[in-house]
């Protein structure tokens, strides 16, 4: 098993007055050419947005974006003719850009701080029609993996969302001093593990709030949680060929 650690101090951090950012990887004036990518995954943003402010309209294209708001409301608009809508805390959403969508995000509250994750992963597919999709997820019980995306060519045999790319992002609640094994779908695959809250241990690595490992090359590998915790999945290709 490879395992590379990130702590949460060495990600890129801007403070804008209205958006305080922190990048796991290599993002707007944050560069580290060891932070470009883990495999397919281009992005992790761990956003906090000011009341009132956002992003004003800007392009993408072939992308695939997930955004998951932590606490707070989301705004969003955009070129697909999706106005102003409510994405709140529980909800994911997803926005395949495709051949290309112009969007805005905003904090939809006057009085409350937004705290999002968004996460870019690169598509198998280029050049697919814009597509966009959101739902709400109820908290699973501690011990049980919840799947939030994967892939559009797996078809709708759960309630995840759907993207383009062989990829899954899920989570999983853990009560403390309690365990949980993560199985990859693939021999190709990497998974980079967010510690959301809480603390752990993989192996001899331990593990605090906004801390992440990059794990490859394994068929599986156990979790032990030291505090209650909820761990974020980003299960893509380590390698792949791009559109």
């Amino acid at each position: 098993m490879t395992l590379v650690f990130h702590s949460a101090s060495s990600r890129g951090f801007a403070n804008h007055g209205w958006l305080q950012a922190n990048h796991s990887f290599s993002f707007a004036n944050f560069y580290d050419p060891k932070k470009m990518n883990f495999g397919a995954l281009r992005v992790l943003n761990d956003d906090l947005i000011a009341p009132s402010m956002g992003f004003g309209t800007h392009p993408h294209d072939n992308m695939e974006i997930i955004t998951i708001p932590l606490s707070g409301l989301l705004k969003h608009k955009d070129s697909m003719g999706n106005s102003w809508e409510e994405v709140k805390a529980g909800e994911v959403q997803v926005m395949s850009a495709g051949t290309g969508i112009h969007h805005s995000e905003i904090n939809g509250s006057v009085s409350e701080s937004l705290s999002l994750f968004q996460i870019w992963i690169v598509p198998n597919q280029n050049n697919v029609t814009p597509r966009y999709d959101q739902h709400y997820f109820d908290q699973s019980p501690d011990g049980e993996l919840q799947i939030l995306v994967s892939s559009i060519e797996e078809g709708s045999t759960d309630s995840s969302l759907k993207i383009h790319q062989d990829a899954q992002i899920s989570r999983v609640n853990l009560s403390a001093n309690t365990f949980f094994e993560y199985s990859l779908k693939s021999s190709n695959h990497g998974v980079y593990m967010m510690q959301v809250f809480g603390a752990s241990k993989i192996e001899t690595t331990a593990l605090n709030p906004r801390d992440a490992v990059g794990i490859s090359e394994t068929k599986d590998f156990k979790i032990e949680a030291t505090e209650d915790s909820q761990f974020l999945f980003i299960e893509v290709p380590v390698t792949f060929k791009e559109s």
